[in-house]
């Protein structure tokens, strides 16, 4: 008996490695439905949806950039505090004092931009494509929603360095929302915590930003993945002479 035998002939090997290492499409099935990493890929797609003119990795590079925000707001979270003026102190600590921190905090700032940038460009490409259509309909909307969390976590760490550019930017951004018929005012209202710019509106964007948006964010990022799968794979380019 050689050494490989003896090693796929023990209850360990076995217990991982449940269906052999024959290249058969049951075999193939199996290593997909079994494993975690993978499973959230189709058993079978087009060969065509593979290629990288098809997607350009739009769909990974924006879930690529998600987790270096994960990674990176993390951090700064460490060195962060939510209340005036302490928030712009931090901000200047981690420009001149903290080791690195100019690299971090440009991390998450350029992975923000990214983010926002490449999920419109994965949308018009799913658009392009006509992927919206049946069945994949219902994942379109998630896909929009998912949007529109990106633009409102990208929106609500723009207060938080509380310096002028911040302070001015959102106090824009709340007057536009603000003009919005009948709801206007509450909106306006229930992102400031009041009527002006204030440490109260700087609590409630941080929460937002790094408790409430993250984790609608994570779910539904969840379900467009399961989606995915479940609808069969990447929606190739429509076909020619097909209506």
């Amino acid at each position: 008996m050689t050494t490989g035998e003896w090693i796929r002939g023990t209850s360990v090997y076995r217990s991982v490695i449940r269906h052999g290492l024959e290249d058969t499409n049951r075999n193939r099935s199996l290593i997909i439905f079994e494993n975690l990493f993978l499973h959230v890929h189709p058993v079978k797609v087009r060969e065509r949806s593979l290629r990288f003119t098809h997607t350009f990795w739009l769909g990974g590079i924006t879930l690529a950039s998600m987790l270096v925000l994960i990674a990176t707001g993390i951090l700064l979270m460490f060195y962060y505090h939510p209340s005036v003026p302490q928030a712009y102190r931090d901000m200047k600590e981690l420009q001149y004092v903290v080791d690195d921190g100019v690299f971090l905090r440009n991390l998450h700032r350029w992975a923000a931009h990214l983010m926002v940038f490449t999920a419109v460009l994965h949308m018009l490409r799913v658009f392009y494509h006509r992927a919206y259509r049946p069945p994949r309909q219902f994942n379109w909307v998630i896909g929009v929603v998912l949007l529109l969390v990106t633009l409102l976590l990208s929106y609500t760490g723009y207060l938080l360095p509380w310096d002028q550019l911040a302070f001015w930017g959102v106090s824009v951004g709340t007057n536009m929302a603000k003009q919005a018929p009948l709801i206007g005012e509450r909106i306006r209202f229930f992102l400031l915590g009041g009527n002006i710019v204030s440490e109260n509106a700087l609590l409630r964007f941080y929460v937002l930003h790094c408790v409430v948006l993250p984790v609608a964010l994570l779910l539904l990022v969840s379900i467009h993945i399961w989606r995915v799968r479940k609808d069969g794979g990447v929606q190739g380019p429509p076909e020619e002479g097909r209506q």
